[in-house]
C-alpha cells in the first residue's frame, strides 16, 4: 500500500477515534427519531459513536413512557464488507435482535442521506442474513429491494416437513386456524379474514408467536382481500405487539397472496398507518416495497441514567 494512502487511512481513524471519545462513550447516545407510517424507531449512527447496548437497555429506551418509545432500534455500522455501503442491525422492542425491517430500512436510507453519511441515492446494506439495496426515489420516498420470499419450512423457520400453499393448525378447542408462512428474512404467517376490523390479531399473534410450530417466534399478519392489486393488513410483530405498520409483513402477505394466485404482482398495501407499494416482478427475482419515511426530532439520551 502506498505510503500517502497509509498516512490518510491512519488519519481517518484518528478523526474517528477523536469523534467518539468527545461523544462520552457509554454515556450519552446520539440518536433521532423516525417513523414509517406510523412504525417508529431509534435510529443510531453507531460508526461515529461506540454502541453498546444491552437487552434491559433496549426494553427501556423503547418504554413510551419512561424511555424514548420505539417499535424497533436501528443501527448503522460500519461496511462488514467491500460490496456494501454499511451494516444493518435491528432490535426489537423486547431486546431481541432481528434479520429484517422493511420500515426501518427506508428510514436508515434517509437517516445516511440527511446525516452526510454517503452522497449517493442507491444504497447497499447487510443485514445479518442477506444484502438490501435501498434508493430514495424522492425526499421522502423509498424503494427496498427485500430479498426472494421462501417458503420452504426450514426456511421460515417452520415446524413442518413439506412446504404448502396452506397450513392448519388447531388453537385451543374451538378455533381451527388456516394460514400461509413465508420468510422475508424474518418469519411470517398470513391470515386471511373477511373482517379485518374485528380479527383477534393479538390474541392469535401471541399464541403463534409462542406455539412450537414457530421455533424463533413469528410475525403474524391478517389480510382482507379487497381486489387483485389491494389488500388491507394489520400486523402482530413478535417482540413488539400489534404495530401500525409492518413492511416485511405487507411484503409477505403480497408474496403468499400471489403465491396462492390470489394477487397481481404490483399491489396496494393499506395498514392503519398508511399505505404501501408491494411489487414482485417473478419468483426469481426480490420482492420490492416503496413507502414514505420520516424523520420525528434529534435527541441525546444519558445512558447512566436510564
Amino acid at each position: 500500500m502506498p505510503a500517502d494512502l497509509n498516512g490518510v487511512q491512519d488519519g481517518r481513524r484518528e478523526q474517528r477515534e477523536k469523534r467518539i471519545r468527545e461523544s462520552g462513550v457509554g454515556k450519552r447516545l446520539r440518536f433521532t427519531k423516525m417513523h414509517g407510517l406510523g412504525n417508529d424507531f431509534m435510529v443510531v449512527d453507531a460508526i461515529h459513536q461506540e454502541v453498546r447496548l444491552s437487552p434491559e437497555q433496549i426494553r427501556k429506551l423503547s418504554d413510551r413512557r419512561f424511555g424514548i418509545g420505539f417499535d424497533q432500534l436501528l443501527l448503522v455500522e460500519p461496511p462488514p464488507s467491500a460490496e456494501v455501503d454499511f451494516g444493518y442491525r435491528i432490535f426489537n422492542a423486547d431486546g431481541a435482535e432481528v434479520a429484517q425491517c422493511g420500515n426501518g430500512a427506508r428510514c436508515l436510507a434517509r437517516f445516511v442521506r440527511e446525516k452526510g453519511l454517503i452522497s449517493r441515492d442507491r444504497i447497499r446494506v447487510a443485514t445479518s442474513d442477506r444484502t438490501m439495496v435501498l434508493e430514495l426515489v424522492s425526499r421522502d420516498r423509498v424503494k427496498v429491494e427485500m430479498g426472494r420470499p421462501r417458503f420452504e419450512p426450514e426456511a421460515i423457520p417452520l415446524a413442518f416437513t413439506l412446504p404448502a400453499g396452506e397450513y392448519r393448525l388447531e388453537l385451543g378447542t374451538d378455533r381451527l386456524l388456516h394460514f400461509g408462512a413465508v420468510s422475508l428474512g424474518n418469519p411470517h404467517a398470513v391470515v386471511w379474514t373477511s373482517e379485518l376490523d374485528r380479527a383477534p390479531v393479538v390474541p392469535i399473534g401471541e399464541a403463534l408467536n409462542h406455539h412450537p410450530l414457530f421455533p424463533e417466534g413469528v410475525n403474524v399478519g391478517f389480510v382482507e382481500w379487497r381486489s387483485p392489486d389491494q389488500i388491507r393488513l394489520r400486523v402482530y410483530e413478535r417482540g413488539v405487539g400489534e404495530t401500525f405498520a409492518c413492511g416485511s409483513g405487507a411484503c409477505a402477505a403480497v408474496a403468499v397472496g400471489i403465491d396462492r394466485g390470489w394477487l397481481a404482482r404490483r399491489c396496494r398495501v393499506d395498514l392503519p398507518g398508511g399505505s404501501l407499494e408491494v411489487v414482485w416482478p417473478s419468483s426469481d427475482s426480490p420482492i420490492v416495497l416503496v413507502g414514505p419515511a420520516a424523520s420525528v426530532f434529534e435527541g441525546e439520551i444519558d445512558l447512566e441514567h436510564l
